[in-house]
């Protein structure tokens, strides 16, 4: 069978599929549906440094090839994540990347330095770019608050760091440059897009909260773009995310550039699919003549790139 291990700088997974943050509980919910052993890792729900209630109902609403959700990272904080789930999790078989978030980079710090005391981690996430927390999504847009915190929790703890980029800004590729010349030792690609559900009827939005993160199928292209643009300019893994389904899904974001890939929405409709797709991907590994997924990663064809350039330049 191909080779199907990957190595993101300091971090490296027994195979590229990974279940995205906030879509996965804390694992437990899923033992039912996942063969926990087969994921390349898990990434469980952000947590925060004290507990936060979330944002109001309704916090979720189906759109066409979507979901939009305003969840506002509700959890217990980092100290019942640590006393009621982080033993189990780490327990699973496969490597678990905790997904943390702050409201400055003291408290991003902070959170680092506490799970630095568990070497048996796989890596943190950096969740600097919630589109559903005041705040949280303004962080990601700056580039020097990307490096500033990057950099300090580089500096705060010896777990390789992946930074969480929101896709709501100008340039995602000056964003990532930021992080990647702070240290991050990967780059998860992308986070949700701002978007709003109305009843018209009733003259108001949807959700509790009103705007929401837009996530699902309607955002694969979108997603592939920008992994696509910020592989050609930083040389830091990238982690893609965004309305995978099929392995179909997978090899385009592989081709494009990411090394490993998040399975996010889908989970909901379809808990087994992650595991599914580590078979499925050996297999398609195998058909094409390949030895290692890492032969496949960033090899969209120059020409078609060059094409792609060129199209854009003439719009």
């Amino acid at each position: 069978m191909p080779c199907l291990d990957v190595t993101l700088n300091r971090l490296r997974l027994k195979n590229p599929i990974l279940v995205a943050s906030g879509t996965f509980g804390y694992a437990r919910e899923m033992v039912a549906y996942a063969d926990f052993a087969k994921l390349g890792g898990i990434i469980p729900k952000t947590v925060t440094p004290l507990p936060r209630p979330g944002n109001p109902p309704p916090r979720t609403v189906e759109t066409s090839s979507g979901l939009l959700n305003s969840i506002g990272l509700d959890n217990d904080g980092l100290d019942a994540f640590i006393a009621k789930h982080l033993q189990a999790l780490l327990g699973m078989g496969t490597s678990i990347i905790a997904n943390i978030a702050g409201k400055n980079t003291a408290e991003f710090v902070e959170m680092a330095q506490k799970l630095d005391a568990f070497p048996q981690l796989a890596a943190l996430e950096l969740n600097i770019s919630c589109p559903n927390v005041s705040g949280g999504v303004d962080y990601g847009t700056n580039p020097s608050m990307t490096a500033e915190v990057v950099s300090a929790v580089r500096q705060a703890c010896h777990l390789p760091i992946i930074a969480k980029l929101t896709p709501n800004v100008t340039s995602v590729v000056e964003i990532a440059r930021a992080a990647s010349d702070a240290g991050a030792d990967a780059l998860s690609l992308i986070n949700t897009f701002q978007g709003l559900a109305v009843n018209w009827r009733k003259r108001k939005p949807i959700l509790g909260n009103g705007i929401g993160g837009l996530s699902g199928p309607a955002i694969k292209p979108l997603a592939l773009r920008i992994v696509w643009q910020v592989a050609q300019a930083v040389k830091t893994p990238i982690i893609g995310i965004g309305g995978i389904q099929s392995i179909d899904d997978v090899m385009e974001f592989l081709v494009c550039g990411a090394t490993a890939v998040q399975i996010g929405t889908a989970n909901f409709y379809n808990p087994t699919l992650a595991t599914n797709l580590v078979e499925q991907l050996g297999s398609i590994l195998e058909q094409e003549g390949v030895e290692s997924v890492r032969e496949l990663v960033g090899t969209i064809q120059p020409s078609t790139v060059a094409q792609m350039a060129a199209a854009q330049a003439g719009r």
